[in-house]
């Protein structure tokens, strides 16, 4: 199972679960915990390979991991605490995850903040991965990282988060990084789905006005799906939470209380 914590209030019934991005950990998410603690119980896991968790003993001889397993994970950390639901809260990679668990399982999830969200692959990001595969085996993995990192967050207002990814990232090992890496490989049938349907879950994307990468088809989707609203932050980059966290904190503590 994967590692995790748990902050419970005294009073609140009300869950919020904290996924992070691939190369991060749950302590991305530092900023967050007293915000939201203050007013609902919260969960904060790190995903396979990331920060304390180590991969599936079943995965040992498995060099490719899905969406769909990866998913299974979380899934099996609420069902291990009986939360029957939750909000959800994702970054970057984590709110790909998020969405799947919520085409999956509907009826777990009660809302969705999606933090720097991805829902589609521009012709940079497509390039960058071909590159990517090219040279996952050869090139040192952090060295990849590192270069992704800088294309994603290229500013100076971004130095915080590109240095905390890149920090969290060293924990990974070479076939671990591999093994993520290989999921791109499905993502953008995955995320073409996702574009086309409409779940009908309350959504808030989260996206700093610099996100390049990002941003626009987020513009499009929002368009298009009845129950999603973006919420644009001004002079930040793709990790909202980490560079804005007081303004992030408290547009989406505002977005739950307002589902009530």
């Amino acid at each position: 199972m994967l590692n995790y914590s748990t902050y419970l209030h005294k009073t609140a019934t009300e869950w919020v679960t904290f996924v992070h991005g691939a190369g991060g950990s749950s302590s991305i998410w530092f900023k967050q915990i007293r915000s939201f603690g203050a007013q609902f119980n919260v969960l904060i896991l790190d995903l396979r390979g990331h920060g304390n968790s180590k991969p599936a003993l079943k995965d040992a001889f498995n060099k490719k991991y899905t969406f769909d397993s990866i998913t299974h994970d979380i899934v099996e950390v609420i069902n291990h605490l009986k939360i029957e639901r939750s909000h959800f809260v994702g970054i970057s990679l984590g709110t790909i995850l998020i969405r799947n668990l919520a085409e999956k399982y509907p009826e777990r999830v009660k809302s969705m903040i999606m933090g720097g969200a991805i829902m589609k692959l521009n012709v940079r990001s497509q390039i960058l991965i071909k590159l990517g595969v090219i040279f996952k085996s050869v090139v040192p993995y952090m060295l990849l990282y590192k270069f992704f990192a800088f294309i994603i967050m290229p500013g100076k207002n971004h130095k915080s988060s590109r240095l905390l990814f890149v920090n969290e990232a060293k924990k990974l090992y070479q076939k671990e990084f591999v093994r993520w890496f290989k999921l791109t490989s499905e993502i953008n049938p995955l995320l073409r789905f996702f574009r086309a349907k409409d779940i009908k879950i309350p959504t808030l994307y989260v996206m700093g006005d610099e996100d390049h990468l990002f941003l626009p088809s987020i513009k499009n989707v929002v368009s298009k799906h009845i129950q999603s609203t973006l919420f644009i932050v001004e002079n930040c980059g793709h990790v909202v939470n980490v560079e804005q966290p007081e303004l992030f904190n408290n547009r989406t503590i505002q977005f739950i209380k307002g589902l009530a």
